[in-house]
């Protein structure tokens, strides 16, 4: 049973009550608490060693991806992140000054996106460390983007670029809530998520919820430079292409906005973000399934993501 499978299985069931306004399957739990004209928003995460850091990572990486994870939920909602909580689960023998780092790397993204951090909690874990943020956000009630909303004839766009992430990158990115907050703002965005676990698996999320498909253009696919470096070097490596479609943990914006303003958005946003790259990779159709268009001609697309268990 892989972890998509597992989640279907345990959320089946989930209790629930009138506050939830979206809860498991979307980036974050969006509750109505009563707030004038805002939604909250709740979201947890987890890093552990082995899995999303090796033992040569840096403290201070440790804490910024494990804070960063969240923030970057909470900006595919296109919220404001307010406070969080850690939990760090430490091994034996740990050194307070290595954990007086990774709160460092934790501080140091907190402070940048004006996030308090409110508490937590300390336990053992004798094999490896694992850390544990939960956080709360908020957001316009008439802003809030859901995984759910896209429709046939939207482009599909995804900011930066795509495709060997841990050659560094997934330890030191940053979360695009200044360029979520705004897409909100001037553009009719019908869905939106960060790509965490690769721009096949993560657009199907989108189609899923949505009860839509779609149609990539090869071409069009922002590829990153250590994806095409990595193909080069190692002859096991991945080809830069389906790199960008199934590496994961690029922490990026995948959305669908309203055909009509495609162009409009490509313009504004080189004014307000020059020294960030978006693309348009292709657009959503009535037909259900993903496609590519590549130089051998329009298929299905077979690849996923990455899936946890799998």
């Amino acid at each position: 049973m892989n972890e998509l499978e597992l989640i279907a299985r345990l959320t089946r069931s989930l209790p629930s009550n009138a506050s939830v306004v979206a809860g498991a399957g979307d980036d974050c739990a969006v509750l109505d608490c009563g707030l004038p004209g805002r939604y909250l928003l709740f979201k947890t995460d987890a890093v552990v060693e082995g899995v999303h850091f090796t033992s040569e990572a840096k403290p201070e990486q440790i804490g910024h991806k494990a804070l960063g994870r969240c923030l970057s939920d909470v900006a595919a909602m296109a919220g404001r992140p307010l406070a969080a909580l850690v939990t760090v689960a430490l091994p034996d023998n740990f050194a307070p000054e290595f954990v007086e780092r990774i709160y460092t790397g934790i501080n140091g993204l907190a402070q940048r996106h004006h996030v308090a951090i409110a508490g937590g909690e300390t336990t053992s874990n004798p094999e490896r460390l694992l850390l544990s943020i939960s956080m709360v956000g908020d957001v316009a009630r008439d802003k809030c983007i859901l995984r759910s909303g896209a429709k046939a004839g939207d482009a599909l766009f995804v900011t930066g670029e795509l495709g060997g992430s841990r050659a560094g990158r997934h330890l030191d990115f940053e979360p695009r809530l200044a360029e979520a907050q705004w897409l909100a703002e001037h553009f009719p965005i019908h869905a939106m998520i960060d790509v965490s676990d690769g721009l096949a698996g993560d657009l199907r999320h989108i189609l899923r919820l949505s009860q839509v498909g779609a149609e990539l253009l090869a071409r069009a696919i922002p590829i990153s430079r250590a994806a095409k470096l990595q193909s080069r070097a190692e002859s096991s490596a991945k080809p830069p292409l389906l790199a960008a479609l199934s590496d994961g943990e690029d922490f990026e914006l995948l959305f669908a906005v309203a055909g009509g303003h495609a162009v409009a958005l490509l313009d504004e946003w080189k004014k307000q973000f020059p020294k960030l790259r978006l693309s348009c990779i292709g657009r959503i159709t009535a037909e259900t399934g993903l496609k590519l268009q590549d130089k051998t001609g329009r298929h299905s697309l077979e690849t996923h993501g990455y899936v946890h268990f799998a």
